[in-house]
C-alpha cells in the first residue's frame, strides 16, 4: 500500500468512496490535508495531474487543525487503508503536541474498528448528522 497526497484528479474517485458529490471532494482536496491509499502497483507521482481511477483508490483520510486539535473531517476505504491513513494525522498530531479526534457514524463498525486500532479511544457520542448518530473519538497528544 502506497500512501499519496490527493490531488485534483482524484476527486471522482474519493466522491465513489465516500458516496458524496465530485465537486465536494474536489473542494475537500484545495481545502484540507487529504492523503490516499493506493495499491502499491498503481501509485503515480503525486504531482502529475493524472485521470484517477477509483479501482485503485483503498481509502482516503482528510484533516485540518482547530485550536490544539488535529480533526480528522473524513475518512474512509477499506479497513486496512482506514487503519495506515489515520496514522498519518496522528503523525502529525504527535509531531505538533495535539490531541486528534474523529467521527464515525454508529453503524460504521469497520471504521470504528480502524479507529480503533490506529489509536484512538471512544470518547462519547458526537453530534447528529442527517439524522445518524456518532461517536466521537480521540487521542490526547500522542
Amino acid at each position: 500500500m502506497h500512501v499519496r497526497d490527493a490531488v485534483e484528479a482524484d476527486a471522482d474517485a474519493l466522491a465513489a468512496i465516500a458516496d458524496a458529490p465530485s465537486d465536494a471532494m474536489r473542494g475537500l482536496v484545495h481545502d484540507r490535508t487529504v492523503r490516499v491509499a493506493v495499491e502499491e502497483e498503481a501509485a503515480t507521482d503525486p504531482n502529475e495531474d493524472l485521470d484517477a481511477d477509483p479501482d485503485d483508490l483503498l481509502g482516503f483520510v482528510s484533516f485540518d487543525v482547530r485550536g490544539d486539535t488535529v480533526h480528522v473531517t473524513q475518512f474512509g476505504g477499506t479497513r486496512a487503508a482506514a487503519e495506515r491513513l489515520l496514522e498519518e494525522p496522528l503523525r502529525f498530531a504527535a509531531t505538533e503536541g495535539m490531541a486528534a479526534e474523529l467521527l464515525v457514524m454508529e453503524d460504521e463498525d469497520d471504521l470504528k474498528q480502524a479507529a480503533e486500532s490506529a489509536g484512538f479511544t471512544e470518547a462519547g457520542t458526537g453530534p447528529r448528522f442527517e439524522r445518524r448518530a456518532t461517536t466521537r473519538y480521540r487521542v490526547e497528544e500522542p
